[in-house]
């Protein structure tokens, strides 16, 4: 039985069902699609070819194909598209076309472009502190921190977001932002909001990279205050009504209604690949300008690799980290939107690739999944990019 008050859905093998189905042990808040038609996709199945390509795992001798990739990672759907077009679909686990699924962290990225969109319209100063839009965040580790810095998480605060240890902010974090009833002995903070004001400081701002999901629902309370719209109500306005999606998304909220900005989202597949053309396409979708080129090519960019290496993290070595996007400074200038338990949004320029990947890993971290995951998208891109020169785009 997969049930609440007990919120252990998130361990194995239970998230395997759970992922499909936050809305049910969850509440939530409709990220509306609008009432227009869905602009469909258009396709050019190579399945086969894809399923037969092989890659060597980091670290490892043998070769692997790329479909024995898919139950190696607890792939539960996965979209490529090529120039536009998608190549490849498939729906394993939980998920089938009709179904959403947990975007967990991929969330922050889409939180981090909206703020980059209102920087490029003069709604948001990146350079401004956070005090200074939110007053409410003064006393915290937050007060002094440039929005830049919460962005890119390079904050001196002071939290711990290791999911394997019982005693890491984290979980308080969870206690705090729990929709239900608190115990009657409970005496922390209620909701997401209560908590980032007890964030204390530790260390220099802008010194060093350290993945907090604390800094994106900070982020997404100066979006609300900046913009005077819930997040929720922000990306159905600027995406998800104008980007031709063809489902509602949803979020999960705190016991106030706070959307959860670190890692909330539930959508299907398809339109996560929306999202990825748009990144692609610089902007623009459906011949449709939904924001400036200069918020993609920022984020392209990257940024400071130095702060980035503080990190630690070895399978993504020479990256960086730029408005809650991965981004790898790889020959291709790939970049991405990562999750908990496998989720990606890959996107690879020169390959003209999006791929968006659903999973239930076991392990929560992407180190563990990486090995088989990076070298199997670098295949694909590859393939894609010799079917290219073969033959031209239509």
């Amino acid at each position: 039985m997969i049930r609440q008050p007990e919120s252990n859905f998130f361990s194995f093998p239970k998230l395997r069902w759970s992922v499909c189905h936050l809305r049910e042990l969850l509440p939530t808040e409709q990220v509306s699609r609008g009432l227009g038609a869905p602009a469909p996709l258009a396709y050019a199945r190579d399945e086969q070819a894809i399923d037969a390509l092989t890659f060597t795992p980091l670290g490892a001798t043998e070769e692997m194909t790329f479909e024995e990739a898919l139950s190696a990672n607890y792939t539960d759907g996965i979209l490529i598209l090529h120039q536009g077009e998608v190549v490849y679909e498939r729906y394993l686990g939980c998920l089938d076309e009709a179904g959403k699924h947990g975007a967990m962290s991929m969330t922050k990225s889409l939180i981090g472009l909206l703020a980059e969109i209102l920087i490029a319209e003069g709604t948001l100063d990146e350079g401004r502190r956070v005090s200074s839009i939110v007053p409410e965040l003064a006393d915290s580790g937050f007060g002094d921190a440039t929005v830049r810095q919460v962005l890119d998480m390079t904050t001196g605060i002071a939290y711990s977001e290791d999911y394997s240890d019982p005693d890491a902010d984290i979980w308080r974090y969870s206690a705090a932002a729990s929709p239900l009833p608190k115990p009657p002995a409970y005496e922390g903070p209620d909701g997401y909001f209560e908590y980032l004001q007890t964030v204390p400081p530790e260390g220099e701002h802008g010194q060093a990279f350290h993945y907090r999901t604390v800094n994106t629902d900070a982020l997404g309370w100066i979006l609300s205050r900046v913009s005077g719209q819930a997040v929720t109500e922000l990306l159905s306005e600027r995406l998800w009504s104008r980007m031709g999606a063809e489902q509602d998304a949803y979020m999960t909220v705190d016991g106030k209604g706070t959307p959860f900005a670190g890692g909330g989202l539930s959508a299907g597949l398809r339109d996560l690949g929306r999202v990825g053309l748009l990144m692609l396409d610089g902007g623009e979708i459906n011949g449709e300008r939904l924001f400036p080129a200069e918020v993609v090519e920022g984020i392209r960019a990257g940024g400071s690799k130095r702060a980035f290496a503080k990190g630690g993290y070895e399978t993504l070595a020479g990256g960086s980290y730029r408005s809650m996007w991965w981004v790898l400074h790889n020959d291709h200038g790939a970049y991405a939107a990562r999750g908990v338990h496998g989720q990606t949004i890959y996107i690879d320029p020169a390959a003209e690739m999006v791929l968006v990947r659903f999973a239930s890993f076991p392990t929560a971290s992407n180190a563990d999944i990486d090995p088989t995951s990076l070298p199997a998208y670098q295949a694909v891109a590859e393939y894609l990019l010799s079917k290219a020169r073969r033959q031209p785009r239509r």
